[in-house]
């Protein structure tokens, strides 16, 4: 019998920790960008324009210079914000960002035009499942904020064009814990995203050819490797 861990041993470790108030900390104790990054957060709140949390800006902060990418795409580029946050943290990428939306797209070139002072940055326009099929490049780092029910229709020629152990992280998959509920729980007009993300769950948690980890920060991101030249999805 093991005796190391008594009754009376640290019970919180085993409870979950994404409260408010732990979001209230990390929000305000973790490093707050500047300059730019600032101002682009900014407005994107007063306009209610949907751009990474704190933590996640936090964590691509910490996965870029760990990381340190060379060639980045990008699903979703909204105001521009996340891509030249992975432009200032990984100064060595070239990164593709893809937007369809046409007002996003006016915003993201003026900011970029403005912003993106080693040029690192290149935006297509159109639908990313026209764009997709076109790209020659290869990447080791692939991040996709997009149309949460698409992320699963987008993967297979995502993997395609990414490095064998290049990471895509995808956004925004717990759907404000719509995710782990029944689907008669989920509101219909949300069960199309609700059968799309269950889909991709299923696709990559127990792949593999993948390994796969969900990480609750934010709405929730998954993070994939790739571990083999040619990966096998369900159909």
């Amino acid at each position: 019998m093991v005796q190391t861990y008594s009754k009376n041993a640290n019970h919180n470790m085993r409870r979950p920790v994404v409260k408010e108030e732990v979001v209230r900390y990390m929000r305000t104790h973790q490093k707050k960008e500047a300059g730019h990054l600032r101002e682009l957060a900014d407005f994107a709140r007063q306009e209610n324009i949907p751009i990474i949390q704190p933590e996640v800006v936090a964590y691509f902060r910490f996965l870029m210079q760990t990381l340190a990418p060379k060639s980045i795409l990008e699903i979703g580029t909204a105001i521009g914000f996340s891509a030249l946050l992975m432009a200032q943290y990984a100064p060595e990428a070239k990164i593709t960002t893809l937007e369809r939306n046409e007002e996003m797209l006016g915003l993201a070139k003026e900011n970029l035009a403005k912003y993106d002072s080693r040029r690192q940055i290149k935006l297509l326009e159109g639908e990313a499942l026209d764009i997709l099929p076109t790209l020659r490049d290869r990447y080791d780092f692939v991040f996709m904020d997009s149309a949460k029910s698409k992320y699963i229709v987008f993967l297979p020629q995502v993997l395609e064009r990414l490095e064998v152990g290049g990471v895509v992280v995808i956004d925004d998959v717990f759907q404000g814990g719509d995710l782990a509920k029944p689907i008669a729980e989920v509101k219909r007009g949300q069960r199309t995203i609700y059968r799309g993300l269950q889909r991709l769950m299923d696709a990559t948690l127990n792949n593999p050819d993948l390994t796969a980890s969900l990480l609750p920060i934010s709405d929730g991101l998954l993070l994939i490797r790739k571990n083999a030249i040619d990966v096998t999805l369900p159909d």
